[in-house]
C-alpha cells in the first residue's frame, strides 16, 4: 500500500533555533488522528538539535543533500552515515537546485542513491523536467533518463525504501502550477517505469510525491488525482501554518 507523505524542503533557510521552534509548533499542531507521513528538511545545521527534540511517531525529518563516499577529503560535503548520527532517516537527492545550480550530473545522483540505501537512509529521489524540455516535447524523456539513471544500482530488494518526487522545474519557486492532469500525466509515466524496471506490484505500491510550488489553495486538487501520493513542498513549508493547512487537507482527504 502506498504511503501517503506532505514533506517540507525547508532549503536554505532557518537558523537553528528558528528550525527547533517551528518542529516545536507543527508538533502541537499535529494532535488529530494523523494518517499519513510529515517530514521535514531542514538546513544540515539544523539536523541534530531537530534530532533530539523531535517526535517520530509523529514526524519524520533527514537531510536535503548528501555525498556518495563515507569519508575523505570532499571539503563541504556531509555521509550518510553522519546523517544517521544526528537522528535523520531520510535524504533528498537530485532536487533540481542541486543539478542544475551545482551541476550534479545523473551519474552523481544514482550513486548518491545507492551510498543512502546502502547506509540506511530513505532517499526522495527527485526527478523533471525544465520548462524547455517540456516545451520540445522532451518531458518523458527527460523523465525516463533520470529515473534509469537514478535507480541503476536499486535492486527490488532495495526499492521499497525510496519515493519519487516529480517536480516540474518550470514550476518550482515561479508561482506557475502545473495542471492536475499534467502532474498525473508525469506520475502514470513514472509508475510505468517503474512497472517496466521492476514490476507490477512495485509500481502499485511505490510513493510518487509531486513537487512544484504546492500551496494549500491548490493541494486538495493535485491530490484528488489518482497518483499523486503527497507533496514535496517548498515555500509554503516554512510556516508552520501553511504546511500544517497542507498537511490537514491531504489528511481529510484519507478515509
Amino acid at each position: 500500500m502506498r504511503q501517503v507523505i506532505v514533506a517540507g524542503n525547508w532549503k536554505m533557510n532557518k537558523t537553528v533555533s528558528e528550525s527547533v521552534e517551528f518542529v516545536k509548533e507543527l508538533q502541537e499542531g499535529l494532535g488529530f488522528d494523523l494518517k499519513l507521513q510529515v517530514l521535514v528538511f531542514p538546513p544540515f545545521t539544523s539536523l541534530y538539535s531537530i534530532g533530539r527534540i523531535v517526535d517520530k511517531s509523529r514526524i519524520g525529518f533527514g537531510a536535503q543533500n548528501m555525498y556518495f563516499e563515507k569519508a575523505g577529503a570532499f571539503t563541504g560535503e556531509i555521509s550518510a552515515d553522519m546523517i544517521k548520527s544526528c537522528g535523520g532517516e531520510y535524504v533528498i537527492v537530485g532536487h533540481s537546485e542541486r543539478r542544475h545550480i551545482f551541476g550534479e550530473s545523473d551519474e552523481v545522483i544514482g550513486r548518491k542513491v545507492k551510498s543512502a540505501l546502502e547506509s540506511g537512509l530513505k532517499p526522495v529521489v527527485c526527478i523533471g523536467e525544465k520548462l524547455d524540455e517540456r516545451e520540445a516535447g522532451k518531458t518523458e524523456q527527460v523523465i525516463e533518463r533520470q529515473f534509469y539513471k537514478a535507480f541503476e544500482y536499486v535492486q527490488e530488494d532495495m526499492i521499497e525504501d525510496c519515493v519519487i518526487a516529480y517536480e516540474p522545474v518550470w514550476a518550482i519557486g515561479t508561482g506557475v502550477n502545473a495542471t492536475p492532469e499534467q502532474a498525473c500525466e508525469a506520475h502514470d509515466f513514472v509508475r510505468g517505469l517503474l512497472e517496466k524496471k521492476y514490476n507490477g506490484g512495485v509500481a502499485e505500491n511505490f510513493t510518487i510525491l509531486y513537487g512544484g510550488s504546492v500551496k494549500p489553495g491548490n493541494c486538495k486538487e493535485l491530490f484528488e488525482k489518482n497518483g499523486v501520493d503527497g507533496f514535496l513542498v517548498g515555500g509554503a513549508s516554512l510556516k508552520v501554518v501553511s504546511f500544517l493547512e497542507i498537511i490537514k487537507i491531504v489528511n481529510n482527504m484519507l478515509v
